[in-house]
C-alpha cells in the first residue's frame, strides 16, 4: 500500500509502529491541528515575500524547502522541527511565486488559492463518505500517473538546457489546457492517498512525530496542487 506522495508508505509507518501510551501515538485529530499549525507558518513565510517579493526569498525558500524536505524524509523522527522549517520557507517560495503571478494576471492568485481550498475540501469529503474507495489498483493507477507526471517534468528541465520548449507543458492551446486539467486531477487524487496514509498510521499506532510528519507529507501535496492551478489559470487567461 503507498501513496503516490514519495512522504507516505504504508512502510513508513510499519518502521515506526509503537506500543507505548496513548498520548505517545499517532491520531487523526492531532494530524489535524499540526496541519493547521503548518498551514498557518506557510501563510506567515507567504505574507512575508507577497509584501517584500525579491528573487532571493522566491530562490532561497525553494531551494531551502528542497533540502529541508529531503531531510525530513530521510530523518523522520526531526519533523516536529524540521516541518515548520519546511512549511516556513516554502511560503517564502510561493509567495515570491504569487506576486509575480499577480503581476501578470489580475485576481488569479485569489482564485488559486479559493480553487486549491475547494479541491482540498471536495477530496475530503468524497474520501470520508466513501464516494471514492481507496483500493490497490486506484492507488496503483495515481502512483503510475503521479510517476510518468515526473519523468515529464524532468524531460522538460533537461531539455531547457538545449533550449527546447516542451509546449504540452507550458502552452496555452488545447493539449497544455488539458495537460495541466490532467495534472491537477492526479494532484488531487494524491490528496486522497494523503488521507487514508493519515488514518493507516493512526490504526498503526505510529509513534507521535508521524503527525507533524504526515502533516508535512499532506502540505507537499498541497503546494503542488495550488502551483498547478495558477499555471492553468495562467494559460486560460492567455488565451
Amino acid at each position: 500500500m503507498v501513496s503516490g506522495n514519495p512522504t507516505l508508505t504504508e512502510e513508513t509507518f510499519k518502521q515506526g509502529t509503537t506500543t507505548g501510551s496513548a498520548e505517545q501515538r499517532m491520531t487523526v485529530a492531532g494530524t489535524i491541528n499540526k496541519t493547521v499549525a503548518l498551514f498557518l507558518i506557510l501563510l506567515l513565510g507567504a505574507s512575508i515575500s507577497w509584501y517584500a517579493p525579491s528573487q532571493l526569498l522566491m530562490i532561497g525558500g525553494a531551494i531551502g524547502g528542497f533540502i529541508v524536505a529531503m531531510i525530513t524524509i530521510f530523518k523522520k523522527e526531526w519533523s516536529p522541527f524540521t516541518a515548520p522549517l519546511y512549511a516556513g520557507l516554502e511560503g517564502l517560495f510561493l509567495g515570491a511565486v504569487s506576486v509575480t503571478y499577480a503581476q501578470a494576471y489580475g485576481g488569479i492568485v485569489f482564485n488559486a488559492v479559493l480553487l486549491t481550498l475547494g479541491v482540498f475540501a471536495a477530496m475530503l469529503t468524497a474520501y470520508r463518505s466513501g464516494l471514492i474507495e481507496v483500493t490497490k489498483r486506484f492507488r496503483m493507477g495515481v502512483v503510475a500517473a503521479t510517476g510518468g507526471i515526473a519523468l515529464v517534468y524532468f524531460a522538460s528541465f533537461i531539455l531547457s538546457f538545449f533550449g527546447v520548449n516542451v509546449s504540452l507543458i507550458h502552452g496555452n492551446g488545447f493539449m497544455g489546457i488539458g495537460f495541466s486539467l490532467i495534472i491537477v486531477g492526479v494532484a488531487a487524487l494524491n490528496l486522497v492517498l494523503d488521507f487514508d496514509m493519515i488514518e493507516q498510521g493512526a490504526e498503526a499506532n505510529a509513534p507521535k512525530y508521524f503527525e507533524w510528519y504526515t502533516s508535512f507529507g499532506l502540505m507537499i501535496t498541497l503546494v503542488w496542487l495550488y502551483l498547478e492551478l495558477l499555471r492553468l489559470l495562467a494559460k486560460l487567461q492567455r488565451r
